[in-house]
């Protein structure tokens, strides 16, 4: 048995919660997980894990022994980045997580500059609205937008992005301009927007001169995509409220209008992540620096 690719696989099977998903992050084929555990706990004589159809569990002895070998990987880890002078030129594969209009606005145009900076990196960027679990999804960091609910994560703020209220003309022409918040409950119609996590419609927000209005509005479509969120406005369904850096090239070509300009929209934070237990390597560490670079320019004078 190969001790040290047995405690990856252990630790891997524990932080992913399943033998599917350890064999998968890893590319290792199940039968080879099942296995290598197998021989773990043969040789040291102790139940590591418990298995059931759908997860699996962690021993008393198994969560003792994942504290301590998870210390040691890190240590092997950072000895392995020394040795092969990885902090003057990181190398590897980096696993990232992005809401799918960062990836497609802001992270993808720009990608070629960090590739010409670390050409031995390789990013696996994972793109879309839903919040994936970084230590059963194995992600290594995540940006995320808005409050933070988990706070054993290590977060870095990033940016600070401005809300635009906005509607297609066709959509103004047919319906005219509001004029306060509360015709989006009727007459007016908005795009309705719904966590991929919890199905929850986001309610639109305003504030002006002290007054604060919170409603969802009344929607024909609602959507769980950044994406499909916008292309929905474009068309003509409905009014939205989208982050300015989303919307900046259709406002140039009138290809939307932005409306209730007197009143202020919230804006929202943005956020490298990465789980507290996971070692912020060479490649990892200089990714994070790289998107933090990245949006600086949304960072205006003066945000909170």
């Amino acid at each position: 048995m190969d001790q040290f690719l047995a405690l990856r696989v252990f630790a891997r099977v524990v932080e992913a919660g399943t033998f599917t998903k350890a064999a998968d992050s890893l590319g290792m084929p199940k039968p080879t997980v099942t296995k290598l555990i197998q021989s773990l706990e043969t040789h040291l004589r102790v139940k590591l894990l418990n298995r059931t159809t759908r997860r699996v569990t962690v021993t008393a002895d198994g969560a003792a022994y994942y504290e301590r070998t998870a210390r040691l990987l890190t240590e092997l880890e950072e000895i392995d980045a020394s040795l092969s002078n990885a902090q003057a030129s990181p190398k590897g594969r980096v696993r990232v997580d992005v809401p799918a209009a960062v990836a497609t606005r802001i992270i993808i145009p720009a990608l070629h500059t960090f590739h010409a900076r670390y050409p031995d990196i390789q990013i696996d960027l994972g793109a879309g609205d839903r919040l994936v679990n970084l230590i059963a999804d194995n992600v290594d960091c995540v940006v995320r937008a808005g409050t933070l609910i988990d706070e054993s994560l290590v977060a870095r703020r990033i940016a600070y992005m401005d809300h635009l209220t906005c509607a297609s003309p066709a959509y103004l022409a047919e319906h005219g301009i509001p004029g306060h918040p509360s015709e989006l409950g009727g007459p007016h119609r908005v795009v309705g927007y719904f966590s991929a996590g919890t199905g929850r419609i986001s309610p639109f927000e305003f504030e002006r001169d002290g007054e604060r209005v919170e409603l969802p509005g009344r929607h024909i479509v609602a959507v769980n995509d950044s994406n499909a969120y916008l292309a929905a406005a474009l068309a003509g369904l409905g009014i939205v409220q989208l982050p300015s850096f989303m919307v900046d090239r259709q406002l140039a070509k009138g290809e939307l209008v932005p409306v209730l300009e007197d009143w202020t929209t919230p804006g929202f934070p943005i956020y490298v992540v990465y789980p507290p237990n996971r070692h912020l390597s060479a490649k990892i560490r200089v990714f994070v620096d790289w998107v933090a670079e990245l949006f600086a320019s949304f960072n205006a004078a003066g945000r909170r």
